[in-house]
């Protein structure tokens, strides 16, 4: 069967790491299928929409790939894409529920309805509308009296669904509240909006998060009562910051634009995050998109929430910086080094330096920070046990490097690397001996992303000679 998915986000503010993740899921299943991914906008909560943020999620998508078959800028045969711009299907479908007696008119008001709930208690709202005759309430609703249409739940026992992750569920009708559909002001609810439009729009499959497990047999009764199919569910276990609390962007976690502004790559993240709750069945970690869409089945998805660990992105983002053709990582890099670099460098080649070492576009400022300014650092960086030098071998080395380095015509890594062992041979020194101490009057660090020869090629014969000759 060819899938047809949907990711419906509404627009209230930037992506969240628990969203993407669900909208992989929907495209993955979709794709694995040969099916059609469609991107719809739930925006029927006026209150929470935020100006700009429908672009963030166009812009999220595209950054990682994930092209949409359907939607509101591409349109589609299922359109609009938009809730709010489909409030008079929801009205329509509202008051035909009520006629098959799947919901009915309330006229109390929200302050009515809240005084009885107490959700700790699981006390329900008995609604007193429930009692008055259809021909009743439809006369007030005609003579312009206020009202939202709320669900009718009158089935007693058990209600059973399956879902893909946690199999066959059981939920006693009992504990479920008979909510809202169809607000005062004619908007939707969620609860009663998703069902018309995955029906009307063809949805095969509906992914979402664990949380939504206990409303799923409203949903049904809802398709019950139009005599529609409901979609196969897959509902996905949470992402978990850590043991005991949730990921979530009202908490501060990051975000997806929030993981990029750090320097993390949009194709490192959509790796991970495929991971946080689906196994492969094999030992791979590192997949393209193009690679998920053919190995990724559903069946494989955990039912144990998932930690969100930023050190194995790290490393997964390392990877794939790694992984980078040279001058697009050298494009992302200059990019960097505008931000704090005032001197003029051979950025080629710190950025061959940096590429293999660097995990996040972000280090790339802390790692070459010496390049800009030396360090202040003491003589006893110098010695080291493991390269047999000193203070005194130290001043020595670099004394002998400096007019070899004087003389050299051509500075590249390899002559500068050949001219400094040149000098240890010439001198009865180990290599170590030169190289080492050139490297820490270059950088002031003891640790360095490159060696002597190399952070020499980066700062320039001039630079190069200036630092060495303040040491000596």
């Amino acid at each position: 069967m060819k899938a047809r998915t949907r990711f419906a986000p509404s627009p209230t503010g930037y992506m969240h790491i628990g969203n993407l993740r669900t909208a992989l899921y929907e495209y993955l299943i979709a794709k694995a299928s040969g099916g059609d991914f469609i991107l719809r906008i739930e925006d029927t909560d006026q209150k929470r929409y935020v100006e700009g943020a429908t672009d963030i999620i166009y812009n999220t998508l595209k950054t990682v790939g994930m092209n949409w078959d359907e939607g509101p800028d591409i349109g589609g045969n299922y359109g609009p894409y938009i809730q709010s711009e489909r409030l008079p299907l929801y009205q329509e479908y509202a008051h035909k529920l009520v006629e098959l007696g799947g919901a009915h008119y309330c006229f109390c008001s929200k302050s009515e309805a809240d005084e009885q709930k107490d959700e700790e208690m699981n006390i329900k709202f008995k609604d007193p509308c429930l009692h008055i005759s259809l021909e009743e309430a439809k006369k007030r609703v005609a003579a312009g009296e206020p009202y939202v249409v709320r669900q009718t739940i009158n089935k007693k026992g058990k209600a059973t669904f399956n879902d893909v992750v946690y199999g066959d569920i059981e939920i006693d009708y009992d504990e479920l509240d008979e909510g809202v559909l169809l607000k005062s002001d004619g908007f939707p609810t969620y609860n009663f909006a998703n069902v018309v439009d995955d029906h009307l729009m063809n949805i095969t499959h509906v992914v979402r998060g664990n949380e939504y497990i206990s409303s799923t047999p409203k949903y049904n009764l809802i398709y019950e009562a139009f005599g529609w199919t409901p979609p196969i569910y897959v509902h996905v276990a949470q992402v978990m910051k850590d043991a005991q609390h949730k990921l979530s962007k009202r908490n501060g976690d990051a975000s997806f634009q929030d993981l990029v502004a750090k320097g993390y790559l949009p194709e490192a993240i959509l790796n991970y995050i495929a991971l946080l709750g689906w196994n492969p069945g094999t030992e791979q970690e590192i997949f393209s998109l193009k690679e998920l869409e053919q190995v990724f089945d559903e069946k494989r998805l955990n039912k144990s929430p998932a930690i969100f660990d930023i050190t194995k992105l790290k490393w997964m983002n390392g990877c794939y910086i790694r992984a980078l053709p040279f001058e697009e990582f050298h494009q992302l890099a200059n990019k960097e080094y505008d931000t704090f670099l005032t001197r003029e460098v051979n950025r080629e080649e710190l950025s061959k330096v940096l590429q293999p070492r660097i995990e996040t576009l972000k280090d790339i400022a802390e790692t070459a920070a010496f390049i800009e300014t030396l360090p202040t650092y003491s003589d006893e960086l110098f010695i080291n046990k493991k390269m047999k030098t000193d203070v005194g071998i130290a001043k020595k080395s670099i004394a002998l490097a400096i007019p070899a380095l004087e003389g050299l015509s051509e500075w590249t890594n390899e002559s500068i690397f050949e001219c400094l062992k040149a000098v240890a041979v010439e001198n009865g020194l180990k290599n170590g001996q030169v190289l080492y101490p050139v490297r820490i009057a270059l950088t002031g660090l003891e640790t360095t992303p490159g060696g002597a020869s190399e952070i020499a090629a980066v700062l320039g014969k001039q630079e190069t000679l200036t630092r060495l000759k303040q040491t000596a």
